[in-house]
């Protein structure tokens, strides 16, 4: 299924907006784009909802025909646990998580340890946790850590784009992490010479415009028949205006869904 999360989004719903969008609207917006499906990635605000605002939100995404999804950072068991119960609440049967916190960096044992003890929760109520790739943990060690806990619960959020910073191949990401993949967050990036021809910036564009081999994930991966969802994101940088960024926001959107859709025929 393909999904639009908050970070297609992401200023819109910023404090750069006079106005922020609440879930509640993004949700509409999804809903008019005829999408079924969206992530709550990285909404800090989540975790305050009271018990009705948490009925409200669900009652919202049901009525306007949309599955949940939730995405946060940390393993800490407390923090997971947290999670579950609002997935629980909303009916997410995936969490997508980040081994890493500003405040909590774990060794790759008290990784294990800590996913172990986290994850019979999760195994019991069905939902799975899928770590994301990205730049702090080469996915090497991901894998790793992902055969190694062993859960029927524990999976991969692919997304190659967030690898390159740490020098990985994003096609040798994606052949390492296919078999483990429960998520793809789904972005399009490329280099640009900066000013002065001094160095490179490494920011998003458009779907199949950039570098990611979009076609090659498919075929690996092969999403569709496997039940991985996949959600559209953005790099997109600030354009000098709201105006002018959201104008852009929405028209990157509104073309990566096309993009989607037309290669999922």
């Amino acid at each position: 299924m393909i999904g639009l999360g908050t970070y297609a989004f992401f200023w819109q719903q910023s404090t750069k907006a006079p106005e922020p969008l609440t879930l509640a609207e993004m949700l509409q917006r999804t809903r008019d784009l005829d999408v079924d499906l969206f992530q709550i990635c990285d909404y800090a605000p989540l975790l305050g909802y009271s018990s009705a605002q948490l009925r409200d939100l669900r009652s919202t995404a049901d009525d306007l025909g949309i599955q949940l999804e939730l995405g946060t950072r940390g393993i800490q068991s407390e923090h997971l646990a947290a999670y579950l119960a609002l997935a629980t609440t909303l009916g997410a049967t995936l969490v997508r998580s980040m081994l890493n916190t500003a405040d909590h960096q774990p060794t790759l044992p008290a990784a294990e340890l800590l996913l172990e003890i986290a994850l019979r929760g999760y195994e019991d109520v069905g939902v799975t946790l899928a770590l994301e790739t990205y730049e702090q943990v080469s996915s090497r060690d991901l894998v790793s850590l992902v055969e190694s806990v062993a859960s029927s619960s524990l999976g991969i959020c692919l997304d190659p784009a967030n690898s390159v910073a740490a020098l990985e191949n994003p096609i040798d990401v994606i052949d390492r992490c296919a078999p483990y993949v429960a998520n793809i967050h789904v972005k399009d990036f490329a280099f640009t010479r900066r000013g002065g021809w001094v160095g490179f910036t490494l920011e998003g564009v458009e779907l199949g415009t950039g570098l990611l081999d979009y076609d090659h994930l498919m075929r690996v991966v092969d999403p569709e028949p496997r039940g991985i969802n996949r959600i559209i994101e953005h790099w997109l940088p600030w354009a000098g205006t709201l105006e002018e960024t959201a104008r852009l926001e929405n028209l990157w959107t509104r073309n990566n869904l096309s993009y989607l859709r037309s290669t999922s025929k």
